[in-house]
């Protein structure tokens, strides 16, 4: 399966544009930010609020970044605007952080004071692990004077040791399985640890009264996630339950219906043909998931 996986992830990105574009409007609301809002709107009437992130690939110029940084500035305004239950995610390296991390880091601070300003927040992203060190420099220092979080990723082994610090700083935290394919030096591969660590490492947080974004479609780990709520007595303002546009709407629907807060991540932006076929790559058991998907929905229509 994982072969066949692999062969996928290099087939897709051969397929006409327009049908890639077709089968992805389940999972990114489209290029413009009227797009992001009007897909918004339709989650808010679900119960839901919603993260917001602008798709873009690894940049080369610094001028790339500051473009960036410009529409979420103004998308910052339009969520403020339009009286929506948002904040917004960004990725680092869309920010600069390959090409200058204290550019990086400037550029992400003109974000941040947009949202202390408008009384919002703003996610960091983690990204492959690489990225991992700057990025939680970047948590850090921009934590100081602005309303940030960041992402930690159970597959990793470094991440208990890294909730050691982040505990002390009262880190708000969005906890996920980790997508990035990694060496095994670095990353758990047995898919049972690493949901034995996802729970682990949520039972430290909520602990120690971190706020953390469940963030997972794994019904056990859903099911763990509430055991360990229901053992530490958790007021529903201490955590809240977060998934991807498009995936495990019905898991969503059970979780908000038993009262608690989820936060659905929309991705949106003129590059989301780029993101789609980057993360293929990245993971092709995502690939074959999307595949499946698009196959299921072809004999659908037969």
């Amino acid at each position: 399966m994982k072969l066949v996986n692999q062969m996928i992830a290099t087939t897709l990105p051969l397929i006409p544009k327009s049908v890639v574009g077709y089968f992805s409007q389940r999972y990114i609301a489209g290029e413009t930010l009227a797009d992001a809002i009007k897909v918004s709107r339709q989650i808010q009437r679900d119960g839901a609020c919603v993260t917001l992130d602008v798709l873009g690939e690894h940049i080369t110029r610094n001028d790339e970044a500051t473009a960036y940084a410009n529409q979420y500035l103004e998308l910052l305004d339009a969520i403020q605007s339009e009286k929506l239950d948002a904040n917004v995610s960004l990725k680092p390296t869309q920010m600069g952080l390959k090409l200058d991390r204290s550019f990086c880091r400037d550029t992400i601070a003109k974000i941040a004071e947009k949202t202390k300003q408008n009384d919002n927040f703003v996610r960091i992203d983690m990204e492959d692990i690489s990225c991992t060190d700057d990025t939680l420099w970047l948590y850090e220092d921009l934590k100081k004077e602005y309303p940030v979080g960041t992402v930690i990723q159970a597959c990793l082994r470094r991440t208990d040791a890294d909730v050691d610090q982040l505990i002390n700083l009262n880190a708000n935290l969005r906890l996920c399985k980790g997508i990035y394919v990694e060496p095994y030096a670095a990353a758990y591969k047995d898919r049972e640890i690493i949901r034995q660590n996802y729970l682990h490492i949520l039972e430290r947080l909520l602990t120690a009264g971190c706020y953390t974004g469940i963030a997972t479609h794994d019904e056990m780990l859903v099911w763990g996630a509430l055991r360990i709520i229901k053992k530490l007595n958790l007021k529903p303002d201490r955590y809240e339950f977060q998934m991807l546009l498009g995936v495990q709407e019905e898991l969503r629907k059970v979780i908000l219906k038993a009262g608690h807060k989820l936060r659905v991540y929309i991705p949106f932006g003129a590059h989301w043909y780029a993101y789609s076929v980057r993360r293929l790559k990245e993971n092709p058991q995502i690939a074959g998931y999307v595949m499946e998907n698009i196959l299921r929905r072809m004999a659908g229509k037969k």
